[in-house]
């Protein structure tokens, strides 16, 4: 009884050392001071509209957006491929595949990102847009990855081949079997995928040239301590952009997939019949 009751308290200090300072810079974003101090002298909404009024803020939001979204569809068709692969063949150098896949994930973010930088700088790349897609999916790819190939492992492979059995070609199987398998999978890989690219800084800052997404915005901006209020709105969001996904995707990492996929190759067995 002691121990439970010790270990429940011990988990409630960790949460709380992890998740009060978060709690206490979102509530920042509603100061009604400039000066960042505890506790709040009162409570606003000015700076929402100031912050959005920004054009910077927008700039680097929609910037933001645009990597995260083009690295998460590369890191959904890549992942999902390289996924598959080491799952269903046997080959040569199938352990060497899955490692250097994963590695960017365990690699400290300003190693990729000196390693990319270096790679655009010799072969002569400008930093855009698409060089911080390409960081940003070297991450990505390995979400992806993880979730698809952890769903695959939980799933026994005789579902697809009693669709096959019944004679549904490769698309009907895939469309009516193995999606509805990794849908769950795939959608929860996409969010935490698009979290990671929404608030990365280190592998941006080498990539990104002269461009501010909305984490290097708010490196700029702190240095500076001029723009104390927006920063604490930008970073309200960024919290709620990261939190978001990330809450989502735990609840979809069930096995509702695996249901579905029973109920699809139930069906196809009633059309075969």
């Amino acid at each position: 009884m002691w121990t439970r009751l010790a270990l429940r308290i011990w988990t409630a200090l960790v949460l709380a050392f992890l998740f009060a300072p978060i709690l206490i810079i979102m509530l920042y974003a509603f100061n009604t001071s400039t000066i960042q101090s505890w506790p709040l002298p009162g409570f606003t909404f000015k700076w929402f509209p100031e912050t959005w009024n920004d054009p910077e803020v927008r700039d680097a939001l929609l910037l933001s957006i645009k990597a995260g979204l083009i690295a998460t569809a590369i890191a959904l068709v890549l992942g999902s491929a390289a996924s598959f692969a080491v799952h269903r063949f046997r080959f040569f150098g199938r352990e060497v595949v899955s490692f250097v896949v994963v590695l960017p994930l365990a690699l400290p973010g300003i190693i990729t990102g000196m390693a990319l930088n270096s790679f655009f700088n010799f072969n002569g790349i400008n930093l855009s847009l698409w060089t911080i897609v390409v960081g940003h999916a070297t991450f990505c790819i390995v979400i992806v990855y993880n979730n698809v190939i952890a769903r695959l492992r939980r799933t026994s492979s005789s579902l697809i081949e009693a669709s096959m059995d019944l004679g549904a070609h490769g698309w009907t199987t895939f469309r009516t079997v193995t999606f509805p398998l990794l849908s769950t999978a795939l959608v929860a890989g996409a969010l935490l995928a698009f979290a990671l690219s929404f608030d990365e800084v280190i592998v941006t800052t080498f990539t990104s040239g002269a461009q501010n997404t909305l984490p290097l915005w708010i490196f700029g901006a702190i240095r500076l301590g001029q723009r104390l209020p927006e920063v604490n709105v930008v970073v309200f969001f960024v919290v709620l952009f990261t939190v978001i996904p990330v809450t989502i995707a735990a609840r979809l990492t069930g096995g509702g997939g695996v249901t579905r996929a029973s109920a699809a190759a139930g069906q196809v067995a009633q059309k075969d019949e």
